[in-house]
């Protein structure tokens, strides 16, 4: 028949459970030989093999989609010598039993593309090894994907690269609308799109949850483009279920550059388009530059400051409205640093809480706090509860729980004296194992920013907090008119029937506070009070109001 079928056919024999078979794409002429009952079926005269496995009715349900596209990929053709192979799964017997098909391109005789193919059952070291690199495709070892990428930039120089980093918008509906294992079920069915859609001239990788990245080479931004939309089809409706993808690409100019911050430049691009209703494919640019190359100078710095102290934590008082006592305070961090001066939060949480490091920030600023609580009572200062902030990266986690303990045991405080505050969002309300948790083992749970996000009042019904913190922009905005007054009113009255307390942040204004305190509301927070200041100054405050104490009585 050709040469290239000669050749691989010498390398089998009748024993290894194979099937080997070639197409000539020009001509339209196959050939097969079948070297097990199992896979007879493909030695077809009127159907070459891949349409007589398609046609055989054998493959896997989950699996279809998968290998129409593997056969349409391999009958478009590659370049000479190129490689693929694709892992699925067909019904022998009334189970599903892996095979792995491969091929390798070639060009025959007056320059026809061929392609030579062979399918053979997988072994349980192959199923096996198999799973285990799947597990190796995503964020639990992110090193080896490290490695590829730069090693492939490296050697690579006669292509152009781009990278591409995509996600599911607002995946946690998927989990709730179709259940916990659907949207598992379909993150693993995303990877094994990827292997066949990818093949070996890209690399991808799952980054974390539904975050997945793809190094490739491109020519055009038009043909970097119409990847997208092709790959976007491929992962598209699976087992009917509605989701959507933003993707976000970085192309890339300079090689010398970590793998990582390129991964940032494309995740920057994609939170670019995010919630957008026209387009879902986001660019890196110039001004997006500019912000990296910010956030590289804050990472560069970011574990010495730790170590040397530059972290501050500051104290913002809450007071009655009535009395007008300091009746708590939240604990809050301002980054000191020796070079560029005060940076202020907004420019170094979000940049943490993505690379993880706001963990260690947040149980030092705990630490802080208790050791402050611990030198009120030294004093002999009677201590108000101070509240520190629970990031997201925590509740991913099992031991910031075991870890606050530690710190209540260490420095012999009162548990009521350390609240945790934890951000409002669709995530952790009535959901999060850790929030439950955390309550039902003594924490004074506060739901931060009540009223700015997923908030509803349905949740309150069961909700764990025990107070409600209202949102500055919810009480800026519904200030402003009497239908928004009447809300914030009723919104009190109703938390506080059925038993949450509440304090509103962000307040002002003496007009604001005085509202506030005719609606039930008498914990309050915000400028009109007091800005955050340094540990002694606080310490300061604490003194001055027990000396004050002592004189009344």
């Amino acid at each position: 028949m050709n040469n290239l079928f000669e050749k691989i056919s010498k390398m089998l024999t009748d024993k290894n459970g194979s099937a080997f078979f070639y197409l000539d794409l020009q001509h339209g002429e196959w050939d097969c030989a079948g070297f097990c009952d199992d896979l007879a079926f493909m030695k077809s005269d009127t159907l070459d093999p891949l349409d007589a496995i398609y046609e055989s009715g054998l493959i896997f349900s989950e699996d279809i989609k998968l290998f129409r596209r593997f056969a349409y990929r391999v009958r478009s053709s590659g370049a000479d010598g190129e490689t693929a192979s694709m892992k699925f799964r067909l019904t022998m017997d009334g189970e599903p039993r892996w095979y792995e098909l491969s091929v390798v391109f070639g060009s025959g005789e007056n320059s026809s593309s061929e392609v030579a193919g062979r399918i053979h059952p997988m072994s349980e070291k192959e199923i096996m090894d198999h799973q285990i690199l799947e597990l190796y495709t995503n964020d639990q070892c992110p090193d080896i994907f490290t490695e590829k990428v730069e090693k492939r930039l490296t050697e690579d120089t006669q292509h152009s690269y781009a990278i591409i980093q995509f996600d599911v918008v607002k995946f946690k509906l998927v989990n709730d609308r179709y259940g916990e294992a659907a949207g598992t079920e379909l993150l693993h069915h995303f990877l094994d799109v990827l292997e066949v859609f990818c093949g070996e001239d890209r690399i991808y990788t799952r980054l974390s949850a539904d975050i997945f990245m793809i190094v490739t080479p491109y020519e055009t931004t038009e043909g970097l483009i119409t990847f997208i939309r092709s790959m976007e089809e491929a992962l598209s409706g699976y087992k009917g279920m509605s989701y959507n993808f933003v993707f976000g690409v970085y192309i890339v100019d300079e090689r010398d550059i970590p793998s990582r911050i390129m991964g940032d430049a494309a995740a920057m691009a994609r939170q670019k388009v995010k919630g957008s209703a026209m387009e879902n494919i986001g660019f890196y640019d110039s001004a997006m530059k500019i912000s990296l190359k910010r956030r590289k100078l804050i990472e560069d710095d970011m574990k010495d400051a730790l170590t040397n102290g530059e972290f501050k934590m500051y104290l913002q008082p809450k007071y009655s409205i009535s009395g007008g006592d300091v009746i708590g305070a939240e604990a809050l961090v301002r980054w000191l640093h020796p070079q560029r001066g005060m940076i202020a939060p907004n420019d170094f949480i979000p940049i943490f809480e993505q690379n993880g490091f706001v963990v260690k920030l947040d149980e030092y600023i705990w630490e802080r706090a208790c050791s402050l609580v611990r030198r009120q009572l030294d004093e002999g200062i009677e201590p108000v509860p101070i509240s520190v902030n629970v990031s997201r990266v925590h509740l991913t986690g099992e031991d910031f729980i075991d870890f606050a303990e530690r710190l209540i045991k260490k420095y012999d405080i009162p548990k009521s004296l350390l609240e945790l505050e934890i951000t409002e969002t669709i995530e952790n309300i009535n959901a999060n194992r850790m929030v439950r948790e955390a309550k039902e083992r003594g924490f004074t749970l506060l739901m931060d920013d009540f009223g700015s996000g997923y908030s509803s009042l349905n949740n309150l019904k069961s909700t764990p907090f025990d107070v409600l913190k209202i949102d500055r922009s919810f009480l800026s905005s519904f200030m402003e008119s009497e239908r928004g007054q009447k809300i914030i009113s009723h919104t009190i009255a109703m938390s506080r029937d059925i038993g949450l307390d509440i304090i509103a942040e962000g307040v002002e204004t003496k007009e604001q506070a005085a509202f506030l305190s005719s609606c039930g509301c008498d914990a309050a927070q915000g400028f009109y009070y007091s800005r955050p200041m340094p540990e002694e100054m606080f310490m300061e405050l604490m003194e001055r109001t027990h000396r004050g104490r002592l004189v009344n009585e």
